[in-house]
């Protein structure tokens, strides 16, 4: 299977902090624990790249991994539970929403969702934001290897009536479809 190296860059707060690249970007939305850590460990294979977590809310700045120099990955804090103050979660939504609308490098942004679970109400509302200001937007459905084999298509045409747009399924855990995925941010770059 083929697998990019990557190595971990640098954590930043808020846009000015974030390094300068010209390399595609793709930042990852999604719920605290939905398995955005795994998922960038399983494609550099190296399961300690990305810090994982069983208690949400564990990351709370904007962590960029190079690569290959082939692309960029942005690991965003979760959005939905996080045990932090109103105010700690009021400037991260300024910090982020500025990342998200000024960042030049951003080639799509990447909303993952649970397989496990329906698509919660913060999946729907993030999703609508984004729609707003028109940015390019996919789906990564993880988890999949709690699904049974044969609802995994199912589970994705579900999320792709309800979200649109592409919908490709992942499982960090037994890597299926990691080198499908691999695929599809290198040919978003060319």
């Amino acid at each position: 299977m083929k697998h990019l190296n990557a190595n971990f860059i640098i954590s930043a707060e808020k846009l000015s902090q974030c390094p300068d690249f010209d390399l595609c970007e793709f930042p990852l939305l999604g719920r605290s624990n939905v398995g955005k850590s795994s998922f960038i460990n399983a494609l550099a294979n190296n399961k300690k790249i990305a810090k994982t977590s069983n208690t949400p809310g564990k990351t709370r700045l904007i962590n960029f991994f190079n690569f290959s120099d082939e692309f960029i990955i942005a690991d965003l804090p979760g959005y939905g539970y996080a045990k932090v103050s109103k105010e700690a979660q009021a400037k991260w939504q300024k910090y982020l929403e500025e990342y998200l609308l000024e960042r030049q490098q951003i080639k799509s942004l990447i909303q993952f969702i649970d397989a496990r679970h329906e698509i919660q109400k913060n999946d729907l509302q993030m999703r609508e934001w984004v729609e707003s200001y028109n940015l390019p937007i996919f789906t990564i459905v993880t988890k999949m290897d709690y699904i049974p084999r044969g609802k995994v298509l199912k589970i994705v045409s579900d999320v792709r009536k309800k979200l649109g747009g592409e919908v490709l399924p992942f499982s960090a855990t037994d890597k299926y479809y990691c080198e499908q995925t691999l695929e599809y941010l290198l040919n978003l770059c060319k």
